[in-house]
């Protein structure tokens, strides 16, 4: 029978979804989704001062934003500290792992005289084959894996191949310490071990834990996961990827107007590979995704390439998604609950009539609300400096001979108003874009919109012509 395939993505929370955790979600998830399997979402809030309640709520917005969704109800590390202490204290009882009464002097000591001898600081091993009554009274032991001395641990890697780790460099680490708290290292093994978990997908900045995790399992005579340790994301330099190249949470791509699914197909693109494809259908995604596709290298994040990717989902996507999207996405910046708020359906129709001229110009939703704002922008309109310029004596008196031509239409259509243009800068001996510019700027405040002709359609007889009539000589 065959296996269930089953990941987990085990953030901290004590910020918000930052952009490699995204993607290291995201791989677990088109992986799990890919086989047929689950993927759990495991809270790992064993510290208590830095976790919160607002980071947890963040991540599992984050999460949905993007939409990748997890089996079950999220799990809490901390809360399950007490299967940890039972794990821990059995070692001791099966002779694997010991009470160490070493004090903080003495642990000093330890690294002074390591670092000394140029060797890196490891435990010397005194309480490992000592008995716990030869303890001071009343002291409260940490309990430390006993790991083989000898010989090397083998962490056979889906990305990074078979790495060996010199069991003398991994020494005798602690698993739960002097207050009954189990480590992390104890407590990953444990969770992912009572879970289920089949496939540990995560960042190879966690590729010597691997080693740590694989001494515990072997020690509790349990199967390690399948690993993969997958590079982490550099900025444009190559430096560790920080907050000037892009380090931010999930709901600040939100907030710079970015879709969810062409940050998903940007995020599965930093480490993976499917030939030279660049754009892929989230059913492209699950049908390819594998470990034979993922590099060894760090990938470097481009603000560039997202904004051209999240260009091409905003052209491609459909009207009424990009509608929906939009609406979702004005709460979250500076006057957008105002502009929601006047989104009645009549407005509605109007930003979907516009849509297909706004898209095409429009490589963010940021941009998308900008150049849509001549649609809900209330007269008289606030005209920009540049489009002031266009609105001068001449181009006011264009309009004002162009006006009558327009109010004298029996029809209201795109072919009907371009016509009657056309016909007034003939009559006028005008090119063309010496009444178009003055036009746009009395109909959108702006030098630069969708077709003309398209505006003066989706504004509609009464509102173009009073706009045009508020600029007129």
């Amino acid at each position: 029978m065959r296996e269930t395939v089953v990941t987990r993505f085990a953030p901290s929370p004590t910020g918000y979804l930052h952009i490699g955790g995204a993607r290291t979600a995201l791989f677990n998830w088109l992986y799990a989704r890919a086989h047929g399997g689950k993927m759990l979402l495991r809270i790992e809030d064993t510290d208590r001062e830095r976790s919160t309640d607002a980071a947890i709520k963040a991540i599992s917005e984050g999460l949905t934003w993007l939409g990748l969704d997890w089996d079950g109800e999220a799990y809490s590390q901390y809360a399950r500290a007490p299967r940890h202490r039972e794990v821990a204290e059995q070692l001791v009882a099966d002779g694997k792992a010991y009470y160490c009464f070493a004090t903080p002097d003495e642990l000093t000591e330890m690294r002074e005289k390591a670092r000394a001898e140029g060797r890196p600081p490891r435990y010397d091993g005194r309480w490992r084959d000592r008995d716990p009554s030869e303890a001071p009274a009343g002291a409260k032991g940490a309990i430390r894996i006993k790991a083989p001395r000898d010989g090397e641990t083998l962490v056979d890697d889906q990305v990074q191949g078979r790495v060996t780790f010199p069991n003398k460099d991994l020494d005798d680490f602690i698993i739960l310490r002097s207050d009954g708290n189990p480590t992390y290292m104890l407590a990953v093994v444990v969770d992912d071990h009572d879970m289920g978990v089949t496939h540990i997908i995560r960042g190879d900045d966690h590729l010597t834990n691997a080693a740590r995790q694989t001494v515990i399992s072997h020690a509790l005579g349990w199967d390690v996961p399948v690993m993969a340790h997958i590079p982490l994301i550099h900025g444009p330099d190559g430096a560790k990827l920080s907050k000037r190249h892009g380090a931010l949470g999930v709901d600040a791509y939100r907030d710079m107007g970015y879709l969810p699914e062409a940050m998903r197909n940007y995020l599965v693109r930093l480490g993976w590979a499917h030939g030279d494809d660049e754009i892929f259908s989230t059913e492209q995604m699950l049908e390819w995704f594998g470990f034979d596709g993922m590099g060894k290298s760090p990938s470097r994040f481009d603000f560039a390439k997202l904004e051209s990717i999240n260009g091409h989902y905003m052209r491609a996507s459909d009207d009424a998604r990009l509608l929906k999207a939009l609406k979702e996405f004005l709460p979250h910046t500076e006057g957008g609950p105002e502009i929601l708020a006047r989104l009645d359906a009549d407005m509605e129709a109007k930003l979907l009539a516009a849509m297909p001229g706004l898209k095409d110009r429009a490589k963010t939703l940021v941009e998308l609300a900008d150049s849509a704002g001549y649609l809900w922008a209330e007269r008289p309109l606030d005209i920009d400096e540049k489009a002031l310029k266009l609105l001068d004596e001449a181009g006011k008196a264009v309009l004002a001979g162009l006006l009558p031509k327009l109010q004298a239409l029996d029809e209201w259509s795109v072919e009907a108003t371009e016509s009657a243009v056309r016909a007034y800068a003939e009559e006028a001996d005008l090119k063309l874009g010496k009444v178009a510019q003055p036009l746009r700027a009395a109909l959108t405040g702006r030098t630069t919109s969708p077709g003309i002709f398209d505006v003066l359609m989706v504004l509609g007889r009464d509102e173009a012509l009073a706009r045009i009539a508020d600029q007129a000589a």
